[in-house]
């Protein structure tokens, strides 16, 4: 029997296989009660491209309370889209680990889609 962090990770490692065999940089999630961060990795899997979360300190100062809100979670993805863009990626595969596309992750996810990514 899985727990429910091996039944996540069994999740997204199905989903990683999918997004390698596009071919295209992928925008992974992870969400901790706290904190929401977001990564674009490159397609091979070697280098991080760009990178934002909530812990940040610059965007620390501009939330209200902790991180842990779909709110919080929309300045993440507006932010990782103005990097992601900085550093030459325009689309993406969206990888959400796993995690259900609800909530933070979702409104992670069309904040991201809004300021321009594609996915």
């Amino acid at each position: 029997m899985l727990n429910k962090k091996e039944q996540r990770l069994r999740r997204a490692r199905q989903t990683r296989e999918r997004i390698a065999k596009q071919g295209v940089a992928r925008l992974t999630v992870f969400r901790s009660n706290l904190h929401i961060y977001a990564s674009v990795i490159s397609e091979d899997g070697a280098r991080v491209l760009a990178s934002a979360s909530t812990a940040e300190r610059d965007l620390r100062s501009s939330l209200t309370g902790n991180g842990g809100s779909a709110a919080a979670a929309a300045l993440v993805g507006k932010r990782i889209a103005e990097k992601a863009k900085a550093a030459g990626v325009e689309k993406v595969a969206f990888d959400r680990a796993g995690f259900a596309y609800h909530g933070r992750v979702k409104a992670l996810a069309e904040a991201a889609r809004e300021a321009g990514l594609q996915f």
